[in-house]
């Protein structure tokens, strides 16, 4: 059911089980704003035996120029034990994720040197965000 909801969601597209697999999912992102919105980021949605008692963790596989991204690793609180909520579903931690990669919160950030060139000569980070999504991003679906 919550996998349906995603597949008809428009900011992401070919959502589906992982090898077989109902508590991974992979998919593409589909940015909004750039520097991103020229690529599709292939995410993976993985959920513990215990969903949705705890929060499934995110993944992005595609490399990202972000301060929020680090090593696939994404910095989402609502993902947290902290924060977690048994009755949030799947589209909204993929709705979230898709709003930090459209709009990089200075909040949360797990690569301070990047933040900084955010924060400090924004038209640079906007440069190398723009190259980093030509070179590794993947085509996005019609």
């Amino acid at each position: 059911q919550e996998l349906e909801e995603v597949r008809s969601w428009e900011g992401a597209r070919d959502v589906r089980p992982l090898d077989g697999n109902v508590r991974r999912w992979t998919g593409l992102l589909l940015p909004n704003n750039p520097p991103y919105n020229t690529g599709a980021f292939r995410f993976e949605l993985t959920f513990s035996l215990n969903h949705p008692l705890e929060p499934p963790c995110a993944t992005l596989r595609t490399p990202i120029y972000h301060p929020g991204v680090d090593e696939g690793r994404v910095c989402q609180p609502l993902t947290t034990h902290v924060h977690w909520e048994p009755t949030t579903r799947a589209i909204q931690v993929l709705q979230d994720l898709l709003l930090q990669l459209d709009s990089p919160d200075l909040q949360r950030v797990l690569r301070p040197n990047v933040a900084r060139e955010l924060q400090e000569r924004p038209e640079e980070f906007r440069r190398r965000a723009e190259e980093h999504t030509r070179l590794h991003a993947e085509p996005r679906p019609d």
